[in-house]
């Protein structure tokens, strides 16, 4: 798949890109399947992301692709790997982990401002999340990003249900600003997508998304993928997700170098 010049540079400059038709229809629901087997088999880090008294449900779970086949196609066999090695610029595409998120209809649960990268294990900048709907999403609905964000450093990651510092000591990390006091001034954008559809992102762009109202589902799918310049960075906290016992398979500052993270792409 040949990814135009200009997409990559946009990527770079404002920290997402958004790939009409990525998967085909095939494709989508091949991933809505493996959605489905996931919420009935749900896995070792299956959890429920909002509240008890919330109408709808906000339901997660995280690295199941050796266990939901219809994952691990995806990952492997399809274009995302090779959108991701443009995009990054990278001569090996590393799988990270998977991701499955489903707001059912009438959450009210947002998904709060953040970066991705500072919950993670993982230090360097040549990295991409891909982000991809099996339902239609309404811009009231979808993910939006503060563009250019990404290069502006590493910002204080708390939890989202109750806004607790869990991964870096109060203090030590700059706060996230205040986006939606002022939106404009943080550049804000969004796209309506349709399935097929995926937004491929940096992990240090701010981005988040509000409830789904109404009567339909949001189904979504990501995969974090890994470029050259990724490595291991052990923390003394949980990150999330939680790879326990991997700091005494892997040294800090070493490429990810292990079967729980496949090379999907390499071009040496």
């Amino acid at each position: 798949m040949i990814i135009a010049q200009e997409t990559i540079d946009a990527f770079w400059r404002d920290g997402v890109v958004i790939i009409r038709n990525l998967f085909s229809p095939d494709e989508v629901a091949l991933i809505a399947a493996g959605i489905e087997r996931n919420l009935a088999e749900p896995g070792p880090m299956f959890k429920i992301a909002s509240n008890d008294d919330d109408p709808g449900k906000f339901v997660e779970d995280f690295c199941n692709w050796q266990r939901i086949p219809e994952f691990e196609t995806i990952a492997f066999e399809s274009k995302a790997a090779d959108v991701a090695a443009a995009l990054m610029n990278s001569s090996q595409v590393r799988l990270f982990h998977d991701h499955m998120l489903v707001k059912e209809p009438g959450t009210k649960q947002v998904t709060p401002w953040h970066q991705d990268q500072p919950y993670y294990n993982v230090d360097g900048f040549n990295n991409c999340s891909m982000w991809a709907p099996v339902d239609p999403v309404a811009l009231e609905s979808t993910l939006e990003f503060s563009r250019g964000s990404h290069n502006k450093g590493w910002l204080m990651p708390r939890t989202f249900m109750d806004n607790q510092a869990k991964w870096f000591p109060e203090g030590t990390l700059e706060e996230l600003p205040d986006i939606e006091a002022d939106r404009n001034a943080h550049n804000v954008i969004g796209w309506a997508m349709e399935p097929g559809d995926a937004v491929f992102f940096h992990m240090l762009t701010l981005h988040h998304a509000y409830g789904v109202p109404g009567k339909n589902r949001r189904r979504a799918f990501s995969l974090r993928f890994l470029g050259d310049d990724m490595v291991h960075a052990p923390r003394e906290w949980v990150t999330s997700p939680n790879f326990d016992g991997l700091n005494l398979e892997i040294p800090a500052g070493a490429p990810m170098e292990h079967n729980l993270f496949p090379v999907l792409r390499n071009s040496h």
